[in-house]
């Protein structure tokens, strides 16, 4: 029985697109389709833009009968994160207070996917300013569900686009990552998701920054072909933006890695972690010890109370800074509301405590690199819980430092749990080792294939 179109890889159907087996407009009809399907179900989209979509898609079917495709993402659909600019659409960013925000240009990573021809399918649902506490339900757009199990979340603030990409609404997703909104939702959803080096996408022409230089784009997708191809379009340097310029490490995948030295790190500081996720990495862990590489367990090599200490204070006064001298009260979300009263108390030295800490945290990390090639641990520390309700305190126990460590971690998937819930584990690597993490993922890809696991929505 053949696939559906909405259900094959971005890198089968560009393959099918040079082929002329397929066309860009029939790929983005079969997608709309599915979305108009699926998408009631588990409220990925914050606006659709089906007659933007068209008239891309259209342009690619006239390149391609052409022979003349402008690259390696011509044709194909990819959502972005409704707090990722695309000139024209609205980017509300999950609050009433953008709800008429439209930008006038694409933010750096989207004008290269245009670049090469993709299709924007639209902008998916954020939690509020994309500091969710773990769920992606908001007042201006409402609650967006796990296509897994549509009572439970599929994590924030990434948790519009990795639903998608779960349900077959388009290959491929951006999102940012500023604390774990990458890595979580693709572990909650069953999907590859890498939140890249600082530095490593360029931005510009995006929504103010209020995490410093810890949030960054990066892609979630089903398969590592597909995560390595929109990497491959995003990624890179831009002289307007100093962050880009000097991010170490290859900007290709290397050849397989022999031998790595790994070390596992099963749990953090006093943080609990929900049976079967523990029970899953650990079987992973031993996974990677059984490909030939060196695994040994122990402690996070970072000083966690240090980051758990400053951490709260950055987004607190981000918030605050963006918000100075607007009327926010009764338009933003309770915890926002206290987030603000706290970044409003917060003083110039506070911030720069902060940053002093998160300089400290890149340091230990260094140091911690020179015994070990990459450190494993869970994505998230408890499974996906109640849609409407925020996550337990310990769902984010393993990510947030490798933002304040500007590092690339990437959550790949690995066993589910017995009723059938996604789990995923997180890879670290030294600063600019991206592509490491892509040429591991594949090699797990090989070994554990997770590809065919679909929800049944």
């Amino acid at each position: 029985m053949t696939e559906p179109l909405w259900r094959l890889p971005a890198t089968e159907l560009a393959a099918r697109f040079r082929r002329r087996e397929a066309t860009p407009g029939a790929a983005l009809e079969a997608v709309l389709a599915r979305i108009a399907e699926a998408n009631p179900a588990v409220n990925a989209f914050a606006t659709l833009d089906e007659p933007g979509a068209r008239a891309a898609a259209k342009a690619a079917d006239a390149r391609f009968a052409a022979g003349a495709p402008l690259g390696p993402m011509d044709g194909l659909p990819v959502s972005i994160k409704d707090n990722i600019t695309v000139a024209g659409l609205r980017c509300a960013w999950g609050c009433e207070l953008y709800l008429d925000y439209v930008p006038d240009a694409d933010e750096t990573p989207v004008a290269r996917l245009r670049a090469q021809g993709a299709v924007i399918l639209g902008k998916t649902n954020v939690s509020e300013f994309t500091m969710g506490p773990g769920q992606c339900a908001t007042r201006a757009f409402g609650v967006t569900r796990n296509p897994w199990n549509t009572a439970l979340t599929p994590g924030a603030s990434t948790g519009g686009g990795s639903a998608a990409v779960a349900s077959g609404m388009g290959p491929l997703t951006l999102g940012t990552d500023g604390g774990g909104s990458i890595r979580r939702p693709a572990s909650h959803c069953g999907l590859l998701g890498l939140k890249p080096s600082a530095g490593r996408v360029a931005r510009q022409n995006g929504l103010p920054v209020i995490l410093h230089d810890c949030e960054v784009i990066g892609p979630i997708a089903r398969t590592v072909d597909d995560l390595a191809l929109a990497l491959a379009a995003i990624q890179g340097p831009l002289e307007e933006d100093r962050l880009s310029i000097g991010v170490p490490g290859p900007m290709q995948e290397p050849s397989p890695p022999n031998g790595m030295r790994i070390l596992y790190v099963p749990r953090v500081g006093n943080w609990t972690v929900d049976g079967p996720i523990a029970e899953s990495c650990a079987d992973a862990a031993r996974a990677w010890a059984a490909l030939g590489h060196q695994v040994e367990e122990g402690a996070l090599p970072v000083e966690l109370d240090l980051f758990d200490r400053q951490w709260p204070n950055i987004g607190a006064a981000g918030l605050a800074w963006l918000l100075r001298g607007r009327e926010w009260r009764g338009h933003i979300g309770a915890v926002y509301e206290e987030m603000m009263e706290r970044g409003q108390r917060l003083t110039a030295a506070d911030y720069i405590d902060a940053l002093a800490a998160f300089r400290e945290v890149q340091a230990q990390f260094a140091r911690a690199f020179r015994q070990w090639d990459l450190i494993m641990t869970p994505s998230a520390g408890a499974l996906p819980w109640k849609a409407e309700d925020p996550g337990p305190p310990h769902h984010r126990a393993f990510t947030g430092i490798v933002n304040a460590g500007g590092l690339p971690g990437m959550t790949i998937p690995c066993a589910p749990s017995a009723d059938g819930l996604p789990i995923g584990f997180q890879l670290i690597a030294p600063f600019g080792g991206d592509w490491t993490l892509v040429a591991m993922a594949r090699q797990f890809e090989v070994a554990h294939p997770w590809a065919q696991r679909r929800p049944a929505l």
